[in-house]
């Protein structure tokens, strides 16, 4: 671990400009957010899109379907659909507070950069986990960390980020992430077939759907999608399209003051019981005491 602590060292300061307190932190990169916290954290559900994940200091936890995944000071994460998740910081104090960033990709780029490269290898058949976790690379690192300073040249930020955006991108496909980001992006491959019907759950999540439905749009017999899409996303169809309901009930909640029975309603549900059921598995406490929790802990941390 010690290497890896020298690896991030000169992202600790840049980002430690950035996130001077506990919190999230937007930037005038678009694409990019910190984060820092000063002690560990209880679980959070929430949803991870197509993006590139890093701890700087401490140590997170994530956990998709049965499966958790840590990462800790240079260790990197890509997810490449959107996964409803729990995630935490395992490893935080006040003296060396967790450090984070997060860098949203762009799935087109991705796709056209894929399509002009000669990679070396063949993808392997099949449909990877949407979650990777590798070791930072020096030339990664160094992109990082020159997107970082270019917060403080902000008049060179429309032109250049972008490029640097691109490079990252190439590294990420050359290195250890390249196989799960191409089997996102090459077309006829499972992943990709998989990856649109998400796309379509996301934009749809409050509709009634079966998994005949979603198997037709994924041009695979039934068996096979539900075994693909457990593959990729970690969970069920009918899970995943639950869990993506009971998160957007929770976001009307707590940003559009609805109550439980009427964010049950918006996203879906006939029946309160059962979403007041559902969504304590999910989050742990029922509706009302839930949203009470998150905004008192949102005051705390204002």
């Amino acid at each position: 671990m010690h290497n890896l602590n020298m690896t991030t060292k000169p992202l600790v300061s840049l980002v430690s400009a950035i996130a001077q307190s506990d919190g999230d932190f937007t930037t005038h990169i678009p694409s990019l957010m910190a984060y820092r916290r000063s002690a560990a954290t209880a679980p959070m559900a929430c949803l991870y899109g197509l993006s590139l994940a890093l701890t700087v200091q401490g140590a997170k936890r994530v956990i998709l379907g049965d499966e958790v995944f840590n990462y800790g000071p240079g260790q990197s994460l890509i997810a490449t659909v959107d996964l409803p998740v729990t995630t935490y910081v395992t490893r935080a104090s006040a003296t060396e507070p967790y450090l984070g960033l997060r860098l949203e990709l762009d799935a087109r780029m991705i796709a056209q950069m894929a399509a002009d490269i000669d990679f070396d290898s063949p993808l392997k058949s099949g449909s990877p986990r949407a979650i990777s976790v590798v070791t930072l690379d020096d030339g990664l690192l160094d992109a990082l960390c020159r997107l970082l300073r270019l917060l403080q040249e902000p008049v060179l930020i429309d032109q250049v980020a972008p490029l640097i955006e691109q490079e990252i991108v190439l590294r990420l496909l050359h290195g250890l992430h390249g196989p799960t980001l191409r089997h996102l992006v090459t077309k006829g491959s499972t992943s990709h077939h998989v990856a649109k019907v998400i796309m379509w759950i996301r934009q749809n999540f409050t509709a009634v759907v079966s998994v005949e439905e979603l198997a037709a749009k994924a041009h695979m017999s039934p068996s096979t999608f539900r075994l693909n899409f457990r593959n990729i996303a970690g969970m069920s169809p009918l899970q995943y399209i639950k869990n993506l309901r009971l998160q957007e009930a929770r976001h009307l909640m707590l940003s559009n003051s609805l109550d439980a029975g009427s964010a049950a309603v918006q996203v879906g549900y006939e029946s309160a019981s059962q979403f007041s059921r559902e969504y304590r598995r999910l989050f742990g406490e029922p509706p009302q005491r839930d949203i009470e929790r998150m905004r008192a802990l949102a005051e705390s941390t204002n």
